[in-house]
């Protein structure tokens, strides 16, 4: 009930505009949040892999609704790419991008042509790129997409949603030589007919997922914070005989710091997704919806420093 909750004032128009006008919120968002711009998420990619952490960087953006935001968006990016290399971050660190945000809902070839833009610039930085997943309408442009850009940039990563019914599919098609797939469990409010509702159920379809991922001849990225199935996943890796640069795991901002660390420790690769921008708002409520627990987490932060 919480989680539906959580979704449903994620994608609230006037709820986004209070928090963010509110500064005990914002002092909330901070612990999983860069900042508002470039710099600030330089400096906490310089922080994390001083600390023997990869980064992936996010811009947070207002949803797009003219070719002039689209627009705004890759060039964002662009500058974003164009500051990694002479800051010493790649190729540590790449990029995730919606394609939603580069104009997909309005226009997918204007997506592709934008997203084409922001994978030349993660070329010429000597990084790449991971297309974000987002709901199931999406799922099928995204993918063709994907595959479209794979054909100049190979390495361009891809994002499955273990909560969805045909990501077992998905798995199958995309587990191939080079491959770049992050799995995780799903941020998205979706009807039954399309997705696994009950934690159980997603957990079993996000072992499937990681089974085929881990059998097959592509690049893993295992997205979770779930004690348990950090674990399968050590197991699934030693199982199929993948050394450590063949895999990685992913997590948040500010979340279980102390695990990262302790994989990292161990020789694993372990990236951290690092969103920034003044439009934190739906991405934090959707970070607790996938995780109700971090709820106290924020709670503590709204009232103190």
């Amino acid at each position: 009930m919480l989680r539906h909750l959580l979704l449903a004032a994620a994608g609230s128009d006037r709820l986004g505009r209070l928090a963010s006008a509110a500064p005990f919120s914002k002092n909330a968002a901070r612990r999983f949040v860069a900042g508002d711009d470039v710099e600030a998420a330089l400096r906490t990619g310089r922080e994390l892999a001083d600390d023997g952490l990869a980064v992936t960087f996010e811009h947070l953006s207002a949803e797009t609704r003219s070719v002039e935001q689209a627009v705004a968006v890759r060039d964002e990016y662009r500058a974003l790419l164009g500051r990694l290399k002479g800051a010493g971050l790649s190729p540590a660190a790449e990029v995730s991008i919606k394609l939603s945000a580069l104009g997909q809902r309005l226009d997918e070839k204007l997506a592709y042509e934008h997203a084409q833009a922001v994978c030349a610039a993660a070329a010429e930085a000597g990084t790449t790129v991971t297309l974000d997943a987002e709901d199931h309408t999406l799922t099928d442009s995204t993918l063709e997409i994907l595959s479209d850009l794979r054909k100049d940039h190979p390495g361009t990563g891809a994002v499955l949603q273990a909560h969805l019914r045909r990501t077992e599919g998905d798995c199958r098609e995309l587990a191939t030589a080079g491959s770049r797939v992050r799995l995780c469990k799903g941020a998205y409010a979706e009807p039954e007919s399309v997705a696994f509702q009950s934690p159980l159920d997603i957990d079993k379809s996000f072992v499937r997922c990681l089974n085929i991922l881990m059998s097959g001849e592509g690049y893993p990225m295992v997205a979770t914070h779930d004690p348990r199935l950090i674990a399968i996943a050590e197991d699934r890796a030693r199982w199929f005989d993948r050394d450590a640069d063949e895999y990685e795991f992913q997590m948040l901002h500010g979340v279980r710091t102390e695990e990262q660390a302790r994989l990292a420790a161990g020789g694993n690769v372990v990236r951290v997704y690092v969103p920034y921008g003044e439009q934190w708002y739906g991405y934090l409520v959707r970070r607790l919806a996938e995780r109700p627990g971090n709820v106290t987490v924020v709670g503590r932060g709204l009232v103190g420093r």
